[in-house]
């Protein structure tokens, strides 16, 4: 009579922790907390850590608006390099309060965080008044890119530069449409993240 083998039991792997970690700065290897939310994708590090290295490791004195903020992790990278003022703005009202939550541990005090449409809150900025724009917006709410990138386009001062994170290359000639020009490219995964300036 063949023998059975017996029942096999689950094999349950560990999981990574939910949370990404702030590359560099004052608060290097902060993790900060990811919400189980649908659509929230938080910049890998890799990325944001080639993000840094082009923009230079310092930002002392900068103006910084994370138009998208979701976890934050971009805007406070930003703060984290010595930043002057960071504005992170959210729609939705757990991930502020996250937001909030994170500030207060941190002592943030260089970063304001405010609820609302990231693309309305560019658009209320002063011309030419910061010196850096992080758009990350939904990539399933294509219709926000070419608003956001016109508005990033105006509020960013001539010498600033515009970050932008979306699942394909945007070209020179799309970019010119929103008075912007390609500084740099990279191409990680499902992210192509471009970092832009201003069309002279």
């Amino acid at each position: 009579m063949p023998r059975r083998s017996a029942p096999r039991t689950p094999r349950h792997t560990a999981r990574a922790p939910h949370e990404v970690r702030i590359i560099g700065g004052q608060w290097r290897r902060t993790r900060l907390p990811v919400a189980d939310q649908p659509g929230l994708r938080p910049t890998p590090d890799r990325v944001r850590e080639t993000l840094f290295n082009w923009l230079g490791q310092d930002l002392s004195g900068w103006r910084c608006v994370d138009a998208f903020a979701g976890t934050g992790a971009l805007g406070f990278e930003a703060a984290s390099r010595g930043a002057a003022d960071v504005l992170l703005v959210e729609q939705d009202a757990a991930l502020i309060a996250t937001l909030r939550a994170l500030k207060e541990r941190l002592t943030a005090d260089t970063v304001r965080v405010q609820r609302g449409d990231g693309v309305a809150a560019l658009r209320a900025l002063a011309p030419g008044s910061v010196d850096l724009v992080l758009l990350d917006p939904p990539f399933e709410a294509p219709e926000l890119f070419a608003p956001a990138l016109a508005a990033a386009a105006r509020a960013v001062q001539p010498q600033g530069f515009v970050y932008l994170e979306a699942p394909a290359a945007w070209h020179a000639a799309a970019l010119a449409d929103h008075g912007l020009a390609p500084h740099r490219h990279l191409h990680a995964g499902a992210v192509h993240a471009h970092l832009l300036r201003p069309s002279a």
